[in-house]
C-alpha cells in the first residue's frame, strides 16, 4: 500500500492565527487523505533572528489592532469562540509547547493541542499556568502528572523543533511544509493540503472547478 502524503504543521500557542488552523487542520487533512505531523515550536527565537524583540503585532500597533479585529471576524465566520480579556499578549507558550511534544507521542496529542488553544483563545485562560495545562491534559484524556514527567524528559525537543523550523525557513505561525514547499498563514492551509495531496494548488473557485467537489 502506498504511503499517504504528509504535511508538517508548524504551530505556536502564542499565535492567534495558528488557533484558527489548529482547530480545523486534522479534519481537513483527513478529508484530503494527508498524514499530519504536528510540530510545536517557539516564535521568540524566530523573531529574534529577524531583529525583532517582540511580536510584530506589538512593534506595529496598527497591525496589532487590525489583527485583533480580523481574528474576531474570522473566528465568527468559522464558528470558533474567540475571547481575549484582557489581551494577554505575547503569550508565554513554552510550558504548553513542552507538554504538547510529550502529548503528541500519543493518539490524544491533537486533542491536547486543541484544548490548549481553546483555553488560551476561546476562554482567555493563561496557558503558562500549570493548573490550566493540567485541565487541558485531563480534557484530552491524558494524566497530567505522567504528561509533565514525560515532558521533562523531552525538554530539549522544543529547542530542536524551533531550530528545525528556522532551518526549514519558517518565519511565522502557522506554517505548513509539504513536498519541499512552505506555506504561511491559516488562510493557506487548504493550499498546503492540496500541495501535499496532489503536488499542485487546487484551482481557485470560479477558475474551472466547483469548490463543492474538493475535499
Amino acid at each position: 500500500m502506498a504511503e499517504r502524503p504528509r504535511l508538517t504543521f508548524w504551530f505556536e500557542f502564542a499565535s492567534t492565527y495558528a488557533y484558527l488552523a489548529a482547530m480545523r487542520v486534522e479534519g481537513r487533512a483527513r478529508a484530503w487523505g494527508v498524514a499530519l505531523d504536528w510540530r510545536p515550536f517557539l516564535l521568540g527565537p524566530v523573531f529574534a533572528a529577524q531583529g525583532w524583540e517582540t511580536s510584530p503585532f506589538l512593534i506595529y500597533p496598527a497591525k496589532g489592532r487590525f489583527m485583533w479585529r480580523d481574528m474576531a471576524r474570522r473566528a465568527e465566520a468559522l464558528g470558533l469562540a474567540f475571547r481575549v480579556d484582557p489581551p494577554a499578549f505575547p503569550v508565554n507558550s513554552a510550558p504548553a509547547a513542552r507538554l504538547a511534544i510529550a502529548a503528541l507521542e500519543r493518539p490524544e496529542g491533537p486533542a491536547f493541542v486543541r484544548a490548549v488553544y481553546a483555553a488560551q483563545w476561546a476562554q482567555a485562560r493563561d496557558v503558562a499556568d500549570a493548573g490550566v495545562l493540567a485541565d487541558c491534559a485531563r480534557e484530552a484524556g491524558l494524566d497530567p502528572a505522567a504528561l509533565a514527567e514525560r515532558a521533562g524528559a523531552l525538554r530539549p525537543r522544543l529547542r530542536e523543533h524551533t531550530e528545525a523550523a528556522m532551518a526549514a525557513g519558517v518565519f511565522g505561525a502557522p506554517s505548513f511544509a509539504a513536498g519541499g514547499e512552505l506555506f504561511w498563514g491559516a488562510d493557506q492551509m487548504e493550499d498546503a493540503l492540496s500541495w501535499a495531496a496532489t503536488g499542485r494548488l487546487a484551482p481557485a473557485a470560479g477558475q474551472g472547478d466547483d469548490p463543492e467537489d474538493r475535499p
